[in-house]
């Protein structure tokens, strides 16, 4: 699977597109339902969902704008690419520039108006395509002066894509994590790709509150207990820096370390290190994975 092949409806930092081909390499070909606690924009469902691994998804995000862009984008696309385009094509003629554009919609939407339009324009203008949050909770990202966000076009053709993967099989909603958790089932996979440690221990500006970490491995300890697949994108390495601590061994997952590429902020310090994210897998996952290889290359050897 390519990567540029998988559509994407707007940059957002984190998000786990390019990682993408690795992760689904450790995910059964096929399963009932893929649920996504910490959804962000959605990357590793709509590539499942690209290859019709899964008959039904759940997007869940504790931010809930980024819920009501991903639920008017997959069943009411029409709707949310008139509203964006309305809002993008409003910085072109604008009085005081794009940059001064950028700051009404941002202070229209801290003011209540968080319409997914809005926060999917936010998005598309911001630095990084970097959602942040100030301690009072409104959106205090700067715009990108550079560029003008993703054109209408683009974000259209992208769009009906991914309404064609998902619509009619996805459900939405914006609660705690664990609250979802409790409701997966046998026959569900569940992709985590929670806020790293580093910002797991205070509010964390991409959510509404920080994910306490022995929180969270009680939350997948019970996952564990009830036979759920889970996969779990947790922290990693930048050449000999490790960020956070592994989860616990009693959990009896499987760490695989994911190439991410060259770091960005090592390159312009002049050295070239590479980063790698860490992918843990369930002990029961890891066991269908590894049935799923040894009956592939015994096959192989028949053949």
């Amino acid at each position: 699977m390519k990567t540029r092949k998988v559509p994407h409806i707007v940059q957002y930092q984190g998000s786990k597109r390019n990682l993408a081909p690795l992760i689904l390499q450790y995910m059964p070909r096929k399963f009932n339902r893929l649920i996504e606690p910490f959804a962000g924009m959605a990357a590793i469902t709509i590539a499942v969902s690209k290859q019709q691994r899964a008959s039904q998804y759940w997007l869940n995000d504790l931010n809930a704008p980024l819920v009501k862009i991903l639920r008017e984008a997959i069943e009411t696309p029409d709707a949310l690419i008139a509203e964006y385009s309305k809002v993008w094509n409003e910085q072109l003629g604008f009085v005081d520039g794009s940059v001064a554009h950028f700051y009404k919609v941002r202070d229209d939407f801290n003011a209540g108006d968080k319409s997914a339009a809005n926060m999917l324009y936010l998005l598309a203008r911001c630095v990084k395509g970097s959602v942040r949050y100030s301690s009072t909770g409104t959106f205090n990202q700067s715009p990108d002066k550079r560029r003008m966000g993703t054109s209408p076009t683009t974000l259209a053709k992208n769009v009906y894509q991914i309404s064609s993967y998902l619509k009619g099989k996805t459900t939405f909603s914006s609660l705690d994590y664990r609250e979802i958790l409790q409701q997966a089932v046998p026959g569900d996979l569940v992709y985590m790709d929670p806020p790293y440690q580093g910002v797991c221990s205070s509010h964390d500006n991409r959510y509404y509150a920080g994910i306490e970490f022995d929180d969270f491995v009680g939350a997948v300890d019970e996952l564990n207990s009830r036979g759920i697949d889970f996969m779990i994108s947790y922290d990693g390495q930048c050449g000999e820096k490790q960020y956070g601590i592994d989860l616990p061994e009693k959990l009896g997952l499987r760490k695989v370390l994911l190439n991410a590429g060259l770091s960005s902020q090592s390159v312009l310090l002049g050295r070239k290190e590479v980063t790698y994210e860490a992918l843990y897998l369930s002990d029961k996952l890891q066991k269908q994975i590894q049935s799923v290889c040894q009956q592939k290359l015994l096959f192989e050897e028949v053949v």
